[in-house]
């Protein structure tokens, strides 16, 4: 299955949802252009009050269309940009990407992945018990993120939905990803 953006979203202004768009410009070192989270420090309120003068690993929040097909499967209603993602991709398994991975967004864009999201209750306000979907155990009892990732743009560019994602892998040794 070849690998493609099926939505892209920002919003100017802090809220957990953002709107979809017809295309978003990835800026590089920033993220994405006109996004309250774009910035070469961290953006994330939490983050922030921590220390804000730490990078920005979170420019860029891609999430797998597949996720929310599984979650309508368990009755929660989930769109593109619901979740605050600001690219949602298509036939590419994000969550098994290692740390490094560069994303090639249509023509010209590229995000390298840092690392998982990491989500907070907040998510659950939004609908109920939707955290305990996205976050679990393994057999193994470690903590599985599925909330999607995070990257930072390397290389500027418009990135619009259909637009095609070609992944390339770092040298190995691979590092599983993170949550950032």
């Amino acid at each position: 299955m070849n690998s493609t953006v099926a939505a892209v979203s920002s919003n100017r202004v802090y809220s957990f949802t953002k709107p979809n768009r017809d295309s978003i410009t990835l800026l590089a070192g920033l993220g994405v252009d006109g996004d309250i989270h774009a910035g070469v420090t961290v953006k994330h309120r939490s983050r922030m009050a921590q220390d804000p003068t730490q990078p920005n690993l979170r420019q860029v929040h891609l999430i797998h269309q597949e996720l929310f097909d599984e979650l309508r499967e368990a009755g929660f209603e989930v769109a593109p940009g619901a979740l605050g993602e600001n690219v949602t991709t298509a036939g590419i398994d994000l969550l098994a990407l290692p740390t490094g991975t560069l994303l090639h967004l249509g023509g010209d864009a590229v995000v390298e992945v840092t690392g998982l999201r990491n989500p907070c209750r907040q998510i659950d306000t939004f609908q109920d018990g939707l955290l305990k979907r996205v976050v679990g155990r393994a057999d193994d009892g470690s903590i599985v993120r599925k909330a999607g990732i995070m990257g930072v743009v390397r290389t500027g560019g418009v990135v619009r939905p259909g637009d095609p994602i070609r992944a390339v892998l770092p040298a190995e040794p691979h590092r599983p990803l993170e949550r950032v």
